[in-house]
């Protein structure tokens, strides 16, 4: 029990979920990576609890859920990248010094930014396909509605790996794709703040490639 006792007396679930990827707002809330959260439903604190699919626990809980493992893994991991050190009577070092954030880390949040890019696009794309749809046979296709039949599919298939492949299927994607996520995110971004700005929906983004994918 060492182990969990020196974790849990220096991190707390918010400077886990900040250190591996999770965005944490001022309010303490975040979108929970267990489940397709548009909206920040997870409350992050020294525990964490999402309101929406009732994830809760404390900091070794939720590495434990992130990465697959069990407890004693989480809590080793966590204790590895905080810097944490305890003795076998289970005291830990009052300040622990977090280490340079590793290649696993780095990937795991690409993957969770590229998870909430294209969950945002999959969704923009289902509202422009019944939005821009022709109302007649001759009418010219809008190049959002060309945009949704062309890049839903292709989308599905990044974030259905993202979200169920195997580590090395993830790690591909991301190495193969996450440029053109990024790209996809600025766009999304792009069209809010023209929301914001009080612009016309229809102005807002610039269709991508029409490449079929």
């Amino acid at each position: 029990m060492n182990v969990f006792e020196a974790v849990k007396e220096n991190v707390t679930a918010r400077q886990a979920a900040e250190m591996y990827g999770i965005r944490v707002n001022r309010n303490g809330m975040a979108c929970c990576p267990f489940h397709d959260d548009r909206h920040p439903s997870m409350k992050v604190d020294k525990r964490f609890h999402c309101f929406g699919c009732q994830a809760d626990g404390d900091v070794i809980d939720l590495v434990a859920r992130l990465y697959g493992l069990n407890n004693l893994g989480a809590a080793v991991k966590l204790a590895s990248d905080f810097g944490i050190s305890y003795d076998n009577k289970g005291r830990a070092s009052p300040r622990p010094v977090k280490k340079k954030i590793s290649e696993e880390l780095k990937l795991k949040q690409a993957e969770l930014q590229c998870c909430r890019i294209l969950s945002d696009y999959n969704h923009l794309l289902e509202k422009w396909k019944t939005e821009y749809v022709p109302e007649t046979p001759g009418e010219e296709w809008h190049p959002l509605f060309v945009e949704a039949l062309q890049k839903q599919t292709y989308t599905e298939y990044l974030l259905d790996t993202l979200l169920g492949g195997t580590a090395e299927e993830k790690a591909g994607i991301i190495k193969e794709h996450g440029k053109e996520v990024m790209r996809i995110g600025e766009r999304i971004s792009g069209l809010a703040a023209s929301h914001k700005a009080g612009c016309h929906e229809r102005s807002g983004l610039a269709p991508t490639g029409t490449d079929g994918r």
